[in-house]
């Protein structure tokens, strides 16, 4: 499922977990939406341990029924991720167009990531 990451939609779902996939150095640069759990997917080098990021995600949402949103910086990655996801029974949601979309539209408050925002 895919979404834009309008004002509309996010104030109307904010019970919903967003988790940023992205990477340290990129919440640094650009700050995170506000409320949301920071579990880096892809590493600097584009790998990943699927395994462990499906571990630290469960600690988040609970059951994998359980409906949850993922932002990157512009909904690539977490166009790949949400695909995968959703083909083995989770109920991701892709925040298309990603942190930049959000800066761009001023759609949700971005806050500074402080290394205390990790799960």
């Amino acid at each position: 499922m895919n979404e834009y990451p309008t004002k509309e939609y996010l104030e109307s779902n904010r019970d919903i977990p967003i988790i940023d996939i992205r990477t340290e150095m990129e919440w640094l640069q650009t700050g995170i939406l506000e409320g949301s759990h920071t579990l880096t997917f892809f590493d600097e080098m584009g790998q990943y341990n699927i395994e462990k990021f499906l571990e630290e995600l469960h600690k988040i949402i609970g059951d994998k029924t359980n409906k949850f949103m993922l932002i990157c910086r512009t909904g690539s990655r977490t166009g790949q991720v949400t695909q995968y996801l959703n083909a083995n029974g989770y109920n991701a949601v892709n925040l298309v167009g990603g942190i930049m979309y959000v800066m761009m539209n001023n759609t949700y408050p971005i806050v500074p990531y402080s290394p205390n925002s990790k799960v």
